[in-house]
């Protein structure tokens, strides 16, 4: 399946020339999220690990706690819809409309358990990574896939996990997280010795989806927020923000990284 669009387009440099052109831009569609039989929201997006989408998001939301609680996942035959059965907790997706949260998303996502279950959460995964070998995987995520240079409009995570590294790719920076994160669990990998790359800034619900998995380290081309810092340091992520080529700036539990 093609996730661009090929149009035309008009382009235009500083002497005013002006030229027509073929372009490719991205294909973004709306799909919809099925729990337990009933329509739970619907999300801008690639339609693209839409399994691995569902699953991620409702972790990070602690209305999925497991994935052994799955009873089954479906997609649509046009891929634009995603049904799953499962055990849930009722009172975590109750707080998904109770009081919603627009995220600070680039494609503006609604959040509804950035506070409470989440904030009391403490990763504490005993986890050392060399600055060689973070900056070794940071070589390997920098490197454009074939979508963004296609299109130039997509965000990407990766996850480096003990023997596997997973990488997924959308529209938006928190479905990149949720995709890869859904990918891992449904793989039954075990994420508390991982790291998360993202190419999104990192503002609080970034961080708090890492805690909701246990994810200890969290870096980004991209820089943090005052609220995404301050959620790192109360939950024990190491937040490591402007990672570009050779360097990168600690913001918190900066212990987790060996100078060796």
């Amino acid at each position: 399946m093609s996730f661009d669009k090929k149009i035309l387009i008009e382009t235009i440099n500083s002497s005013g020339k002006i030229a027509t052109r073929e372009d490719c831009v991205i294909k973004e569609e709306r799909i919809a999220f099925y729990l337990n039989q009933k329509k739970l929201l619907s999300v801008m997006s690639i339609p693209k690990e839409q399994d691995c989408h569902i699953v991620g998001f409702l972790m990070s939301e602690g209305v999925l706690t497991s994935v052994e609680e799955i009873k089954s996942i479906e997609i649509s035959q046009e891929g634009d819809k995603v049904f799953l059965q499962a055990q849930i907790n009722e009172e975590q997706l109750k707080n998904l409309f109770v009081e919603k949260t627009l995220t600070s998303g680039c494609c503006v996502g609604v959040a509804g358990n950035l506070e409470g279950n989440v904030m009391q959460r403490f990763v504490q995964t005993p986890l050392l990574v060399s600055a060689k070998k973070l900056f070794y995987y940071l070589k390997i995520f920098e490197q454009p896939s074939e979508l963004f240079t296609l299109t130039g409009c997509v965000h990407k995570a990766m996850l480096v996990l003990e023997e596997e590294m997973l990488i997924s790719e959308d529209i938006g920076r928190h479905n990149a997280i949720d995709k890869v994160m859904g990918k891992a669990k449904l793989q039954n990998l075990d994420t508390t010795h991982s790291i998360l790359y993202v190419s999104g800034r990192l503002s609080l619900e970034m961080v708090v989806k890492a805690v909701m998995h246990n994810v200890p380290i969290v870096i980004s081309k991209a820089a943090p927020t005052y609220l995404g810092i301050r959620a790192a340091q109360e939950t024990g992520v190491t937040l490591i923000g402007f990672a570009r080529g050779e360097s990168a700036n600690i913001y918190t539990h900066s212990g987790r990284i060996k100078d060796c």
